[in-house]
């Protein structure tokens, strides 16, 4: 059967063994990771960005950080955050399997919100967002201050499940993302953004 330009896309580029592991351990216990498209964009956007220091803000089952640590400088670190002991659980199993050394991450269980303050102003290359929507308002000013000029934020998921297109849908969650939409649109003196409909959305946008 002949696949649609979206799923050409997301299969351009295939995940290694170790990436496919995670995301199974990952499905098991009900973890939101990254598509595969999603992935091989972050891997790009980390290369492009020569990154050294990245925030992941929701780690999952770890196979975001291995597309994202493919991608960065042999010597950068990632800093990884996540809500849930379990997530960062299998994560540093999936980073163990892959042999990554242990000074390119850091995994911190702990609230994102709160963690995501204490980090060092102009500090981070990039910044990848896939936690709840509601809390985006304050991570967007947290990432703009973490951020050095010219890093970038992404936020995934941003399509909601096809509801944020959708100006009948109400709830909570897909209004928070509306707003985080507008928040970053419209802010045109501290960013230049874009939308990429690469998995289930993804809004980035580029610090001036």
């Amino acid at each position: 059967m002949k696949s649609t330009p979206h799923e050409f896309a997301e299969n351009f580029i295939q995940e290694d063994h170790f990436k496919t592991q995670a995301r199974l351990r990952g499905i098991e216990i009900g973890a939101l990771d990254v598509t595969p498209g999603v992935g091989a964009y972050l891997r790009h956007l980390a290369f492009t960005l020569s990154a050294q220091s990245v925030v992941e803000v929701g780690t999952g089952s770890g196979v975001g950080s291995l597309w994202l640590l493919d991608g960065m400088l042999s010597s950068g670190t990632l800093t990884s955050i996540d809500d849930e002991m379990e997530h960062t659980h299998i994560a540093k199993g999936a980073f163990i399997d892959a042999e990554i050394a242990q000074n390119r991450y850091r995994l911190i269980t702990n609230s994102v919100l709160e963690v995501i303050s204490k980090l060092t102003d102009r500090a981070y290359d990039l910044v990848v967002v896939r936690h709840d929507p509601q809390d985006l308002a304050y991570i967007i000013g947290e990432a703009h201050r973490i951020l050095r000029s010219g890093g970038t934020l992404v936020i995934d998921n941003f399509f909601g499940g096809a509801k944020v297109n959708d100006p009948a849908q109400r709830d909570p969650k897909t209004v928070a993302l509306r707003d985080a939409g507008k928040i970053i649109k419209n802010d045109t003196e501290h960013w230049v953004s874009t939308l990429i409909p690469a998995g289930d959305g993804l809004l980035v946008a580029t610090k001036l």
